[in-house]
């Protein structure tokens, strides 16, 4: 059973959110992070992505962390952003493409995560995972919320839509775009012991984005409690949005290489066809955001989508019977057979030539990205169904990293929950 908790959070004011909000710090490269600076200089990737603001250092210099500090305190300072006077919840509602996504903001428990209470079905990545703990720890603040997923088994879901028409909204920000996130604060006290109670009785929740900002979290406790020092007990917790199961939507996430190992353009398809049928896809305007499969009864199927040397690939191999659900995950089998089978790429969580993009990206960004000579293949990716990664992690299975990209994406600095342990 998990444990929810209210919070005191930092907001922005009505007034400031729309020019402080801003993409999750991973979504965005140091330089698209620079330019969106430039451009709103109060926006906060300026805190989550601070390293934009220091060109020529490493992303990972002691004076990142500490510009991140200094520019969330500055926000602080500056009246743009105020603590709430006492501890709520929070509703995050995302209008987007005609579709509501509804979640609860609360916080989490630490120890709900080292328990398994709060499952997982990804890999981290050790350096974004180090990047993460220490960025948390410099800022003592969780500014980016983590993900979760609830069962929907009865009526959750509507009590927490009921409080959307009895609280106003006190943030509202409308993306390029044209997304509309909203904040409605919950502080009626019967209304969030009620909620509390409710979430008692939820046996496990399933991280859905923010794996390594989850495990950041704990790294920093534990580092903390090991120093012996008697930290706040919100130290000990993690912000999070929770939304129920069957209310989010999944894409794949591609894979990029930088290299082809001993391969050509030429030799490379060739050398796939000793693990997937392969055939020339045909012409892509790239306007989707997932390429449909050709092939019939696509359910039987691996499919996997290449791009190289200027065309589109689609390769496909049978699904074998029997085969569990961690076995029958695409990215599972494009691991075994091709990063590893044919370009000894074993850690995919830390091996360079390999980066990922969020498969909400249209198929367009892949095609820039090797035609511009920075990778020299993509791989887009099938997405997968929520209950295939509900099922792996109740299994305690682990599925690759960067599998899955679940949407609605939220944005970061409407809601910060901060913390003491100095």
């Amino acid at each position: 059973m998990v444990k929810i908790y209210r919070f005191a959070g930092v907001r922005p004011v009505p007034s400031a959110a729309p020019e402080i909000a801003a993409v999750p710090y991973d979504v965005v490269t140091a330089d698209e992070a620079r330019a969106a600076i430039a451009k709103n200089p109060k926006s906060f990737l300026r805190v989550s992505r601070s390293d934009a603001e220091l060109p020529g250092i490493s992303p990972h210099d002691d004076r990142v962390y500490q510009r991140a500090h200094e520019n969330f305190e500055a926000l602080k300072r500056d009246g743009l952003m105020k603590q709430d006077t006492e501890p709520g919840l929070y509703l995050y509602r995302v209008q987007q493409d005609g579709e509501t996504f509804l979640g609860l903001c609360c916080c989490l428990d630490v120890d709900d995560y080292r328990k398994n209470n709060i499952r997982r079905h990804e890999q981290t990545r050790y350096d974004k995972e180090e990047d993460r703990t220490r960025h948390i720890g410099a800022v003592k603040a969780h500014n980016g919320p983590v993900v979760l997923l609830y069962r929907n088994t009865g009526d959750l879901v509507s009590s927490i839509e009921s409080q959307v028409a009895k609280n106003q909204p006190v943030a509202e920000v409308r993306t390029e775009q044209g997304i509309l996130h909203q904040i409605f604060r919950i502080t009626d006290p019967e209304v969030l012991s009620r909620l509390e109670h409710r979430f008692s009785s939820v046996p496990a929740l399933y991280i859905a984005d923010g794996h390594h900002r989850a495990k950041a979290s704990v790294n920093l406790a534990d580092r903390i409690l090991a120093s012996g020092k008697v930290p706040d007990p919100e130290v000990c917790r993690f912000m999070g949005v929770m939304f129920a199961h069957d209310r989010v939507k999944i894409h794949g996430y591609s894979r990029l290489l930088t290299d082809l190992g001993e391969y050509t353009p030429g030799t490379f398809p060739e050398a796939l066809k000793q693990s997937f049928a392969v055939q020339i896809y045909g012409e892509l305007d790239g306007s989707g955001y997932n390429i449909p499969p050709k092939i019939a009864h696509p359910e039987r199927y691996h499919v996997v989508h290449l791009y190289l040397g200027g065309k589109w690939y689609e390769c496909t191999r049978p699904i074998e019977p029997g085969a569990s659900p961690l076995e029958a995950l695409d990215v599972a089998v494009l691991q075994r057979h091709v990063l590893e089978g044919m370009l000894g790429i074993t850690d995919p969580r830390g091996d360079a030539r390999l980066q990922y993009l969020g498969g909400a990206r249209p198929v367009s960004d892949l095609q820039k990205l090797v035609d511009s000579g920075e990778y020299r293949l993509a791989f887009a990716m099938q997405p997968v169904r929520v209950e295939t990664v509900l099922s792996i992690a109740d299994a305690g299975g682990v599925m690759p990293p960067k599998s899955t990209w679940f949407e609605p994406k939220l944005l970061s600095g409407l809601v910060i929950h901060t913390f003491d342990w100095s």
